[in-house]
């Protein structure tokens, strides 16, 4: 079995790739072990320095000497000490903009622990996990049972953008926000954030997010 660690950004997204996304690789003999980085002596989850996450990434190959390591990154609110965060963030599209951001790290990486290059498969989810929710709305809009009221409201929020990975990334409009904005009761991330993504369910995200779906591409390619 191979083993596949990724860094989580908080965790809602540790306990999306646990309940979600880890047991759809089993029968591939990939196992998942997500966990969230320590961001200060007092917490974990949210935004981590650059070096922090190369420092954790080097102890974490070495340790683990056969084991891939990725992430799962928002790409809302990366630290600008991300390498090319600067370059990457003038750039137009949002496919070029998260690609250069993936393969600057993964290059910093590599560079900084001295290891393959296949053993680093960086993802930098756009623009944060939330979006992945709007895949489908009307399951989303199941996960409580007020919540059905709300479906022509989260639709329409939908309906703006050309995938849900496209939903921008201000503080009053990134998914997150909208959802909490939007629902009552209120949108609480680590509580409804995995129990909404099971109910979306992993192939409808990938139908409808190519960034997600292209790095699940990856992970499943590792069994080959």
């Amino acid at each position: 079995m191979l083993e596949v660690i990724v860094f989580a950004e908080g965790q809602t997204e540790e306990q999306f790739l646990k309940r979600v996304v880890a047991p759809s690789l089993h029968s591939r003999q990939i196992y998942v072990k997500a966990f969230t980085l320590q961001t200060s002596q007092q917490g974990r989850g949210g935004a981590i320095s650059f070096d922090r996450l190369l420092h954790n990434a080097k102890n974490t190959l070495k340790q683990h000497r056969e084991a891939i390591l990725s992430t799962f990154l928002d790409l809302y609110g990366l630290d600008t000490d991300f390498p090319e965060f600067a370059a990457a963030k003038a750039m137009g599209g949002l496919t070029e903009r998260v690609r250069r951001l993936e393969e600057a790290m993964h290059q910093a990486v590599v560079n900084h622990v001295h290891c393959r290059p296949e053993r680093f498969i960086p993802h930098i989810q756009p623009h944060e996990f939330e979006g992945l929710l709007f895949a489908d709305v009307q399951a989303l809009s199941s996960t409580e049972p007020r919540w059905a009221n709300y479906l022509e409201k989260l639709q329409a929020v939908r309906n703006q953008f050309e995938t849900p990975e496209h939903i921008n990334d201000s503080y009053e409009t990134k998914p997150s926000r909208r959802l909490e904005s939007l629902l009552r009761p209120g949108y609480k991330k680590v509580r409804h954030g995995p129990l909404a993504a099971g109910r979306v369910t992993l192939a409808t995200m990938e139908a409808e997010c190519p960034h997600f779906q292209s790095w699940m591409a990856k992970l499943r390619a590792l069994a080959l």
